[in-house]
């Protein structure tokens, strides 16, 4: 079952080529291919609900600098590693399920320049590939709802986390109103999707040996935040850069669902710091 599971989630995401699909993008915009910056890529590899805001938001709060080790689960194709390691000076490695967004991921960070303070890693996150006690943190944005053994993932994440370390969470939830409407951007049918409901998450976190320090409900901020997104798009139609260049024609569908999961209640967001 897991394996079908994995299956479903690389489907979801999987492009054919995506390095290919990204420069063609960027290059289409009129960026110079060159002399790339984060700024660039910002549109489409901020892969997440109000963007680089709310990672601005949650590194403050878990307080990273140069001195952290961190552990980005889900990377996809690097886009918060990238700004970490930047803003922050520490050294991110990121783990996503999706080889091609591994590869796109270096590629990217080769190009603005990070390589030497990124590295990405195709790998299963309940079951991953590090030793003990490896990371000051452990970060992940709008992952953990692809997987279904949450108990094992965040057993995981506190095994590789240093005693003291931190692990900062920004995550789609189950909202109180009644079930989520697909297509959806993290899964076309509810068989990829694997959302708990806020208590459920802090008994996880407790029950992996997780003390949790800080939680912030974000609901209402990303609800405003992707009402006016979806109402630049309904009038102006995609930009030439976006998520909808990895997500393909359906993205258009999943933006309308999932502004009725927000304004509805069906889904909530939560930014959380959990300690070892």
């Amino acid at each position: 079952m897991p394996n079908q599971v994995n299956e479903a989630i690389e489907n979801h995401y999987a492009r054919q080529d995506v390095e290919s699909l990204i420069l063609a993008a960027l290059e289409g915009a009129g960026k110079d291919l060159h002399r790339l910056t984060l700024e660039d890529l910002a549109p489409m590899d901020a892969f997440h609900l109000r963007g680089r805001a709310a990672t601005r938001e949650l590194a403050e709060i878990v307080g990273l600098d140069a001195d952290k080790r961190v552990l980005d689960v889900g990377c996809g194709i690097g886009g918060t590693s990238r700004y970490l390691a930047r803003e922050y000076g520490c050294r991110v490695t990121g783990i996503d399920l999706t080889e091609e967004y591994c590869r796109a991921a270096a590629m990217l960070s080769a190009r603005v320049g990070l390589e030497a303070l990124t590295e990405f890693r195709q790998g299963d996150a309940v079951n991953l590939p590090f030793e003990g006690e490896s990371f000051d943190t452990v970060w992940t944005e709008h992952a953990a709802m692809n997987i279904p053994d949450k108990s094992r993932l965040y057993h995981e994440m506190y095994r590789v986390l240093k005693p003291g370390g931190s692990l900062a969470i920004h995550d789609v939830l189950a909202g109180p109103s009644g079930p989520v409407l697909y297509p959806a951007p993290w899964a076309r049918t509810s068989d990829a999707s694997f959302l708990v409901a806020p208590d459920a998450l802090r008994n996880l976190l407790e029950s992996a040996g997780f003390t949790v320090s800080v939680w912030v409900d974000v609901t209402e901020a990303a609800r405003s935040w992707f009402a006016a997104q979806l109402e630049k798009t309904r009038r102006r139609g995609f930009p030439q850069l976006g998520v909808h260049v990895l997500m393909g024609e359906e993205f258009q569908a999943m933006a309308e669902n999932q502004g009725r999961n927000l304004q509805e209640g069906r889904i909530a967001l939560a930014q959380v710091v959990a300690k070892k």
